[in-house]
């Protein structure tokens, strides 16, 4: 069984940054796709950056350019960079593995 525990999460000032990163249990984790996807309250839970085996990036219109998605496959985790962030980023972010496998959430508040 897939375990994913996403970390970094926290309060953080507008345009401030954070890293967050989701380390990952099996030893198969260089073959699957990995994402962030987040949750705000009241609303749906949306896509914010894909990342495939090979290393291809695919990112919300929202936070293109703002956020970077990457991943160490020695590590078993994959990372969101979070810079210039918006209240309006405020939300519980998951990480995703292969779109079958969902971590607990790690909750990131936008505020001043």
């Amino acid at each position: 069984q897939v375990q994913l525990v996403e970390s970094g999460g926290g309060l953080v000032q507008p345009g401030g940054s954070l890293r967050l990163s989701c380390a990952a249990s099996g030893s198969i984790f260089s073959i699957y796709g990995m994402g962030w996807y987040r949750q705000a309250p009241g609303k749906q839970r949306e896509m914010v950056a894909t990342i495939t085996s090979g290393g291809y990036t695919n990112y919300a219109n929202s936070v293109r350019g703002r956020f970077t998605i990457s991943r160490d496959n020695a590590k078993n985790t994959v990372y969101l960079q979070m810079n210039s962030l918006k209240p309006e980023d405020t939300a519980v972010y998951y990480c995703n593995l292969d779109l079958r496998f969902w971590g607990k959430g790690t909750l990131v508040t936008v505020s001043s």
